[in-house]
């Protein structure tokens, strides 16, 4: 099988042979809509199966492999969102990697952007351990959760506008779930500043009639309810960047250094 089946031991698999199954994308957002809290939604995004060319592409990845990892079990499902449940820190990303979440079953793990990622979250005190290589290996978020807008690798990296639309009630919601708490959401990169406008304001948040536009630093307030939340922007952690420079160890570190102030 070219995926790991629900409920059959990986480690913080919240999904088991019962979890229902959305198969398009009337039945995204039936589920989603319906799922009363965090675990009935990651339960019920790790098995979504509504995009056909995204289920096919995480599934052939996940039999194929990569030479370094051809001895791996590849999760080959939807990465959920992870970490707090009543979060004061936010982080959202675009997508899972196809050899890094679609492989480890956690977002932001396994890859060259997750390691620069799980370094600056340990040295700003968001997370326990500097690495995260894979999921039930130890780590743990700090008062932060992690998410992505879509939750399959998709090929070249690029969903298609249809399977953005389709992946949007599971962002939504599970904003919607934690909103509470959080008082930072910060984007990683200019895709995932793109795309969680849209659900925060679906989620029930006060925000500017435009857009501003995005880049590393850039500070949004807004709000839920009475609560003050800022909007965060931080250049993705992607080998293309870091390798020219175009973020810095310390940028980051910036960035989750200002979240922690800003979250207090």
């Amino acid at each position: 099988m070219s995926f790991v089946p629900p409920g059959t031991g990986w480690p913080d698999d919240p999904a088991t042979a019962a979890t229902p199954v959305a198969a398009d994308p009337a039945g995204v957002r039936e589920l989603a809509g319906s799922s009363r809290d965090l675990a009935a939604l990651t339960a019920r995004q790790s098995v979504c199966r509504a995009c056909p060319r995204l289920v096919a592409w995480r599934e052939e990845v996940a039999e194929v492999k990569r030479r370094a990892f051809a001895d791996e079990t590849y999760w080959g499902r939807p990465v959920a969102g992870w970490g707090d449940e009543h979060p004061r820190i936010l982080l959202v990303g675009l997508a899972p990697a196809a050899h890094g979440g679609n492989r480890t079953g956690r977002i932001f793990t396994g890859d060259r952007s997750g390691d620069w990622l799980f370094a600056s979250l340990h040295r700003t005190g968001l997370a326990v351990q500097e690495t995260s290589t894979y999921a039930g290996d130890g780590q743990r978020l700090v008062g932060t959760r992690m998410l992505a807008s879509v939750r399959c690798a998709p090929p070249a990296n690029k969903p298609l506008p249809e399977e953005k639309a389709t992946c949007f009630p599971w962002m939504s919601r599970e904003i919607a779930l934690v909103a509470g708490s959080v008082r930072v959401v910060v984007a990683l990169g200019g895709f995932a500043w793109q795309a969680m406008w849209p659900a925060l304001r679906e989620a029930g948040y006060a925000l500017p009639r435009s857009r501003p536009p995005f880049g590393h630093g850039v500070e949004v307030e807004v709000s839920y309810g009475s609560a003050p939340v800022t909007l965060l922007g931080c250049y993705h952690p992607s080998q293309q960047n870091t390798f020219t420079g175009r973020v810095t160890a310390e940028m980051l570190d910036d960035i989750f250094a200002r979240a922690v102030e800003l979250a207090v």
